[in-house]
């Protein structure tokens, strides 16, 4: 691959700040789980082990569907939160383009709607699935372990909070001019190592998604069969260009060019297309690899 370095020049720092935002997800959900102290001890009791060997956790709503889907929904909205974002802070606030403000903010907001409401349809429910739980747990039931409905209540969260980027610059601090300059430098260096690092994660997307899409388009796999195509690793590619387009905040003519060239390449092709004709499916496969071995140098 070619070997392409980052340059970040002061200039180009206030620009970033103007043209991206961070922004926190913060989901929680009740587990509805549980370890059972005395059915842990027996465990290492009946097989002669140790205290502490065994660890027994109950379910304490097992095959309670509306947490189920509870805990899988949010899930899923996590994933689309880093989809749509880039990493920039190891605590969490992460880097959203204001180009992609509006439909960020539609999507989650819409997200956080949906989850109040199975939120709501789950506490409709818990009392019965509460019932239902001794039936299935026997022994195993304690009432105490179960909360109240509106003890759960506040269990259950997903606050967005958006915050600004602030400028290399903007410190506002009653600290001398040699401590000022001191920290304007350290934050500096935190600011263009933090950006590298997103726009490295939009490469490293990228080469993930044209690896996998290119061994899926191969004529055959070493066992002699013809690989499966599947739709959702052609609609990763494509949210990834997206990602090219509008998360681009550094301006790198180097990522506007391979964005441009992806596109032209997907540009009529389905996953029935490349099926359905072998010719398609082998140029199709040339650009990606093409793309592939031009992305880059990042360490991959």
């Amino acid at each position: 691959m070619t070997q392409y370095t980052f340059d970040f020049t002061e200039a180009s720092v206030p620009s970033i700040s103007s043209a991206s935002m961070l922004v926190e997800l913060s989901i929680s959900v009740w587990a509805g789980r549980k370890q059972d102290k005395r059915a842990s001890e027996e465990v290492a009791t009946a097989n002669n082990a140790d205290k502490g060997v065994a660890r027994v956790t109950k379910s304490l709503l097992a095959g309670c569907q509306e947490l189920d889907a509870l805990i899988k929904f949010a899930s899923n909205v996590r994933n689309s939160h880093y989809n749509s974002t880039l990493p920039w802070s190891d605590m969490g606030p992460r880097l959203l383009p204001t180009a992609k403000y509006f439909a960020y903010h539609k999507q989650f907001t819409a997200l956080q709607a949906e989850f109040d409401r199975m939120v709501q349809a789950f506490l409709d429910a818990y009392d019965l699935e509460v019932a239902q739980a001794q039936a299935k747990l026997g022994d195993l039931f304690d009432v105490r372990e179960y909360p109240t409905a509106e003890e759960l209540r506040s269990k259950f969260a997903f606050r967005l909070n958006y915050i600004p980027l602030p400028d290399a610059g903007d410190w506002r601090l009653d600290v001398g001019n040699e401590a000022l300059a001191s920290l304007r430098e350290q934050y500096e260096s935190h600011y263009k190592k933090q950006l590298e690092g997103a726009m490295k994660d939009i490469w490293t997307r990228l080469h993930d998604v044209l690896s996998t899409l290119s061994r899926q388009l191969s004529d055959k796999t070493e066992d002699g069969k013809t690989p499966k195509i599947y739709q959702s690793v052609f609609d990763r590619a494509l949210e990834v260009l997206d990602l090219m387009e509008t998360c681009n905040v550094t301006g790198d003519p180097n990522m506007q060019l391979t964005q441009r060239k992806l596109q032209q390449a997907f540009r009529g092709v389905t996953v029935e297309a490349v099926k359905d004709d072998a010719y398609l499916r082998r140029e199709t496969k040339k650009s990606i690899d093409a793309a592939i071995a031009a992305l880059p140098s990042l360490d991959m």
